[in-house]
């Protein structure tokens, strides 16, 4: 089973532990988590993805936060060398995540306008 996955979802699923928008949005959140487990082919893409899918934020085929989560979309992009479009399995999405971001000290940059940034920083 492919995914298509924004850029800084790399990032959200690396802390995943739970909160989310609604009771539905978690629940679909670790559907997601446990489907990765399988590590599936990734396409990168610049709007809704597959997790956004139950996101009560969603309308239509955007997001009411567009530009707030388009810019994070382009940082974490941008940090992992990546593009649109791009194929890769989640777990060289997921390390890239962690090496060029995480573990880079780039999170609190990429992810500066995120609400739940403080849950990634603990």
């Amino acid at each position: 089973m492919s995914m298509k996955l924004r850029p800084h979802h790399a990032l959200c699923l690396q802390f995943f532990e739970g909160k989310g928008y609604s009771e539905d949005f978690v629940l679909h959140m670790y559907r997601i988590a446990q489907a990765l487990e399988d590590d599936p082919p990734i396409t990168l893409t610049d709007g809704c993805d597959d997790v956004c899918a139950a996101c009560p934020h969603k309308l239509g085929s955007r997001c009411d936060h567009d530009e707030k989560v388009s810019a994070i979309d382009r940082r974490a992009r941008e940090h992992m060398g990546l593009q649109s479009g791009d194929m890769l399995s989640w777990r060289e999405l997921a390390a890239l995540a962690r090496e060029k971001v995480i573990s880079a000290g780039k999170l609190r940059e990429v992810c500066r306008d995120c609400q739940w940034i403080d849950i990634c920083l603990k």
